[in-house]
């Protein structure tokens, strides 16, 4: 089959990305941690497979930046540069509202994904997937020896035993498959994509996820223990949970039709449950250290010229970095981001621009479900932010565990504060603090 591959522009890269079929729903596939759209269609099984999804969708397929085809600058890319590539291909082609099926790696990112876009989700599909990596996949005593083998390696098909044992008889797919890697990513590349894989912690984000959602795990995977796929269905809410026989990791080894049936027939009859008022989001708190000292120091006129200069400053970096403000409150601001390593990085600039007013601020900032209440916003997400910026110190940003886990491959560096027993949690909760040059 032969398949037009186009890009799309995703900031300054550009992701490759195909559309095949005509069915009624779009589907975007999240392959996991390498692809290349032109390499897939080479081999029979998998152009099986997705021309049967795309019997009865319009199949969107797209290699991640760093990637098969698509562009590759050598920067690590965290998950929410990864939905915004999802995005970025999506509105290339014109879908609205589209099901994402994530594979093994893909998974992360396309749960994260379906908890932060609702709006544009119909449907999630996971399979072979994973919230904890360490946990279900590879633990530390194992990491280091597979890295080993990608170092000495990568690109002999050597790591076909670790995601497709039955094939390791077929000499024609092990050629497909050593080409495979070396036309999915180099080995630096994917030496750098296990090392991120290895930190990402998508658990916390899990209940938040509002649309339908299939859950499909082979028993006997040798890539990911079955114990992912069972806590991902036991654990989001709603969620169809599938076991199916078969001892390969990939999912288009094995019975496919089998495969491709339990999707067809849960997106075909899937009806959105959409909470629209209910999001996954980064808040972010900002509180100016000392402002009722300053206050009285110069008095109300020059106070009130000093925070419109800071309220500038705040604007200025919440537009920068893609930032929602919420509301101001006196002398801080409440706003909320779509992808938490944004909203790290507008805390930490707006930390450094207010210090040219001879301000301080501390700021909080934490990933949770929040509850859209008209222009404001509410839930335990909220008031948890809150209290991390007021335990920060003057010029200081704080954040939560579940910000940590989810901005891997960022470069920002966070270094731990200990544990604190936050008001209304019933278990304390460890705390991070931004490092950067100015201040360590």
């Amino acid at each position: 089959m032969i398949v037009e591959t186009r890009y799309a522009r995703s900031g300054d890269l550009r992701i490759a990305y195909q559309v095949i079929g005509k069915g009624p729903l779009d589907l975007v596939f999240v392959p996991g941690f390498i692809s290349n759209l032109d390499h897939y269609w080479d081999e029979p099984t998998l152009a099986h497979f997705l021309s049967r999804l795309s019997s009865f969708s319009r199949l969107i397929l797209f290699d991640k930046r760093e990637t098969g085809l698509s562009d590759r600058f050598g920067n690590l890319p965290t998950l929410e540069e990864r939905m915004d590539d999802v995005r970025a291909v999506m509105d290339a082609v014109g879908s609205t509202r589209a099901a994402l099926f994530g594979i093994s790696e893909g998974g992360a990112m396309s749960t994260l994904f379906a908890a932060t876009y609702p709006e544009r989700t119909q449907a999630l599909v996971l399979y072979g997937a994973y919230g904890h990596f360490p946990s279900w996949v590879l633990p530390p005593e194992k990491f280091t020896a597979f890295l080993e083998m990608i170092e000495r390696d990568w690109g002999t098909g050597a790591s076909l035993k670790a995601f497709a044992p039955s094939k390791l008889s077929d000499e024609r797919f092990k050629r497909w498959w050593a080409r495979f890697e070396r036309l999915g990513a180099s080995p630096s590349a994917v030496l750098a994509l296990m090392r991120m894989n290895n930190e990402i912690d998508v658990r916390h984000i899990l209940p938040a996820i509002r649309v339908p959602t299939l859950v499909l795990h082979r028993t006997s995977d040798p890539r990911v223990s079955v114990d992912a796929g069972r806590y991902l269905g036991t654990v989001i809410p709603g969620a169809k949970y599938v076991e199916l026989p078969g001892s390969d990791h990939v999912a288009w080894v094995g019975d496919v039709d089998r495969l491709a049936d339990e999707i067809e027939e849960f997106l075909t009859g899937a009806r959105a449950t959409l909470e629209p008022d209910r999001v996954l989001a980064t808040v972010l708190f900002t509180d100016i250290v000392d402002s009722t000292k300053r206050a009285v120091e110069l008095g109300d006129r020059r106070w009130q010229g000093l925070l419109e200069q800071h309220d500038q400053l705040v604007r200025e970096e919440l537009a920068r970095y893609r930032g929602c403000e919420v509301k101001t409150l006196g002398d801080g601001f409440l706003a909320t981001f779509d992808g938490p390593a944004r909203a790290v990085r507008c805390a930490t600039a707006i930390a450094e621009a207010v210090r040219t007013l001879g301000l301080e601020v501390r700021c909080g900032v934490h990933t949770g479900e929040i509850e859209i209440k008209g222009e404001d916003i509410g839930g335990i997400a909220v008031h948890i932010a809150a209290r991390i910026a007021a335990l920060a110190e003057a010029g200081q940003v704080l954040v939560s565990r579940t910000v940590r886990d989810l901005v891997a491959g960022s470069n920002l560096r966070l270094e731990d504060r200990g544990a604190y027993t936050l008001k209304g949690l019933s278990e304390s909760m460890p705390l991070f603090a931004v490092v950067t040059s100015q201040r360590t």
